[in-house]
């Protein structure tokens, strides 16, 4: 059983405070509202320096409309030439940034860029993964779920990627040895279903060669995975029942809908991180409220200050 888990957004962001220096978060396309309100927030926190990239005038005239026009903060004109989001990369390549967060930009022109092999911001064998981070209602932990962002219907090595990079930024709250659930339609593998089947080959493997440090359980289905009350009334002899850390999901559909449900069914709170690349990546929707940025801001400063995330440039 997992004794070290996290319940609440709390101590990632007393993780965050505990950095030596302020983690430098270059925001691309800078002319965002709730994002701006969030880095700043951050910033009076401690554990962040903003870096605000884009086109200067929108950029001031968002400071303006939020009340933060006097605020002193560096605000870099990437109007002309390459996209504000490619700027952004060189400074971090250069050394000027530890972090990078999406402004004002759609998801897919952000993480083109960064994926991209010639700004070498991903290790090589490494898949870049998204994980939400929610506080659902009704449930006395934190939940990480991935991949919800990018990968549509990814084969088995590549959720393999997944429960590696979920572990390493559960590793870097200090979970350590996380429980993470293989969510699955039923809990018995069936041939007409091919991630049950590839679930039950993951744990097997992880039991026997393991590729990631944690308790890995799967196939296993929703209800099982929040509920031991569930688990009991199913017969479901598994102690990691209510007490998952984190769950993969088999696919991008899935992931995508459950999140949005948690949050606007469901009362769920929550933010998004890349990982998998060679510094962490901020990303919430620009519709989100400030807190969202903030907490992502917070998750990624606690990542930036692990041994694992050093060193790269």
């Amino acid at each position: 059983m997992n004794e070290t888990f996290l319940t609440g957004f709390e101590g990632i962001v007393a993780k965050a405070k505990a950095v030596e220096k302020p983690m430098r978060v270059v925001i691309a396309a800078a002319d965002a509202e709730n994002i701006l309100r969030g880095a700043f927030m951050a910033e009076d926190e401690g554990f962040v320096k903003p870096i605000l990239v884009g086109n200067e005038t929108k950029i001031r005239a968002t400071l303006d409309k939020i009340g933060m026009a006097e605020r002193k903060v560096k605000v870099v004109d990437a109007s002309g030439g390459d996209s504000s989001i490619q700027y952004a990369i060189e400074m971090i390549r250069a050394g000027d940034a530890d972090c990078l967060m999406r402004g004002n930009s759609s998801t897919r022109d952000f993480l083109m860029p960064v994926l991209n092999k010639s700004n070498h911001l991903i290790q090589d064998n490494t898949l870049v993964t998204h994980i939400n981070f929610l506080k659902v209602p009704g449930l006395q932990r934190l939940l990480a779920i991935s991949d919800v962002t990018l990968l549509i219907n990814p084969p088995m090595d590549a959720r393999k990627e997944v429960v590696k990079n979920m572990v390493k930024a559960l590793n870097a709250f200090d979970v350590q040895h996380p429980n993470i659930a293989l969510l699955a339609l039923v809990e018995k593998p069936s041939y007409n279903m091919r991630d049950t089947v590839e679930d039950q080959t993951m744990v097997r493997e992880n039991e026997k060669r393991p590729f990631a440090d944690c308790n890995l359980v799967g196939p296993i289905a929703y209800d099982l995975i929040v509920s031991k009350e569930a688990a009991r009334l199913k017969g479901y002899d598994c102690p990691c029942c209510g007490e998952f850390d984190g769950i993969v999901v088999p696919n991008l559909a899935t992931g995508n809908v459950m999140v949005k449900v948690l949050q606007q069914s469901a009362g769920a709170s929550g933010f998004g991180v890349l990982v998998g690349a060679k510094i962490p990546v901020a990303i919430t929707s620009r519709a989100d409220a400030p807190d969202q940025a903030f907490y992502s801001l917070a998750a990624c400063a606690a990542m930036w200050s692990a041994p694992s995330y050093k060193h790269f440039f």
